[in-house]
């Protein structure tokens, strides 16, 4: 007898998806940065972009919290959703966006005030009044930074190392309690220790956030995250589990550039 074939799984509940896009697009003047893109992203998952250089990682990251607004050549087409609600309705205040997904970049920017004031900066601007001491407590701590800054708080964070101002960026952004957290790049201008101790954050904070994040390190998606989203020339070529992407890719220019035979 014949053993069956597996059951297919199930889609996901409208419950488990945190963020959607439908036939996104972003374009710069006449130039596509990214095409048709369309893609769940799960609750409580670490979502990997990779791919070239000017691909469109970023362009699409920065969508989800409406950072493109910022761009005036920026014209987005197309939809996200979160929770199933539209974020580019009309009426939607691009503020409300960034507090409930945040937004960690590249480089560390530590405002000029005390390490302190840098993650009560945020909940201050945001209405939050009470209890502002616990919540830059609990900030640092979920950003594993408390222990290395507590006796210090009145310092200027720009005395911080490198991977301690990205680790305070990291605290100021959940200071707010967003639900999602994007990361562009947050590693890139660190040292491998500093590196490693963002990836074990990234482990920890998977627990209570939806994580994306976008690498040009193919190692360093392959160790964080749970699905991966391969971008090329403004295109979304292929997306699915980590594992499965990197061992068994089924479109010939994920394997080529994940083998290092395209860049």
């Amino acid at each position: 007898m014949e053993p069956r074939p597996p059951e297919p799984e199930p889609p996901p509940t409208p419950s488990e998806v945190v963020l959607e896009t439908l036939d996104l697009g972003v374009r710069y003047g006449e130039a596509h940065a990214i095409r048709d893109i369309s893609l769940r992203i799960l609750e409580k998952r670490v979502v990997a972009f990779i791919g070239p250089s000017g691909c469109g990682k970023s362009t699409l990251l920065r969508c989800f919290n409406r950072m493109n607004d910022l761009l005036p050549a920026a014209e987005v087409t197309g939809r996200i959703l979160f929770r199933e609600q539209d974020l580019y309705a009309p009426g939607v205040d691009p503020a409300d966006v960034r507090r409930s997904i945040g937004m960690v970049f590249q480089e560390p920017n530590p405002f000029p005030k005390s390490i302190f004031d840098n993650i009560a900066f945020g909940l201050r601007i945001n209405g939050f009044q009470d209890d502002i001491a616990d919540r830059v407590e609990h900030s640092l701590r979920a950003a594993a930074l408390w222990d290395e800054v507590s006796h210090r708080l009145d310092a200027d964070a720009r005395g911080l190392s490198g991977g301690q101002q990205q680790r305070l960026c990291i605290a100021r952004a959940l200071a707010v309690e967003p639900e999602v957290l994007l990361m562009d790049e947050p590693a890139r201008a660190l040292d491998p220790i500093a590196t490693g101790r963002i990836e074990d954050l990234i482990g920890d904070l998977r627990r209570d956030y939806t994580i994306v994040i976008v690498t040009h390190n193919m190692q360093q998606a392959a160790r964080i995250s749970d699905d991966t989203a391969f971008l090329y020339m403004g295109e979304l070529v292929e997306y699915k589990e980590t594992q499965r992407l990197f061992t068994n890719p089924e479109d010939e220019r994920t394997e080529a550039y994940i083998t290092g035979r395209r860049g």
